[in-house]
Parts: C-alpha cells; sequence; structure tokens
C-alpha cells in the first residue's frame, strides 16, 4: 500500500506538470509578441518541438511505461498545434514593404 505522503507527492507532480504544459500556448503567443518566435519558425521546426515534447512528457511522467508518457505527450502535440495557430492569429505582425523611415510618426519629435 502507498503511503498518503507518496500518493499526495505523486499528484501534486503530475498537477503542477499538467498545469505548466498548458500554459504552452499563451507562453508561445508571448515570445511571439517579443519577436522571437514566429509561425514558418514554428513549422519550420516541427519535427524537433515533436521530439523535445516526448522527451519533456517521459521526464515528468513518474513511471516508465508508455502509456503515462503519451498521456502527456499527446496533448503538448496538440497544445503545440493550437500555439502555431495562436501564433499566427496573435502574434506580432511585419508587414513587407513598409519602412520606418518611409513613413515616420508625427508624435515621435
Amino acid at each position: 500500500m502507498p503511503a498518503v505522503s507518496e500518493y499526495f507527492s505523486l499528484a501534486l507532480r503530475l498537477l503542477i506538470a499538467f498545469g505548466v504544459i498548458f500554459e504552452m500556448p499563451i507562453f508561445m503567443v508571448f515570445l511571439a509578441k517579443m519577436g522571437i518566435v514566429t509561425v514558418s519558425f514554428l513549422n519550420k521546426n516541427r519535427k524537433y518541438a515533436i521530439l523535445i515534447n516526448f522527451i519533456i512528457a517521459a521526464i515528468l511522467t513518474p513511471t516508465p511505461d508508455v502509456v503515462n508518457q503519451m498521456m502527456m505527450g499527446i496533448p503538448l502535440l496538440i497544445l503545440y498545434e493550437i500555439s502555431v495557430v495562436a501564433v499566427y492569429f496573435f502574434g506580432k505582425k511585419t508587414f513587407i514593404g513598409f519602412n520606418e523611415e518611409d513613413n515616420p510618426d508625427p508624435d515621435s519629435e
């Protein structure tokens, strides 16, 4: 029989891990607003993101079996795709052909 402290430790670890991974779309939009990531960057590096997602899932899950890893890895993949869509809609917009020198802000003088 597992002790109550072991159960609470496991439950707390899983709760924190799932709470952190569900913040990924917000974190990615924040990085996109800062100009660090773009949709093309996320699409180009998708295969590395899948690998990193499953490595993180393997580290954060308490048991070495594949079922627990998949229970965290698949939501991470889904959240990554949601992040790509969110970055597309809410990320920093760049305009092709727009130059700051050509159209200065009159309020900055």
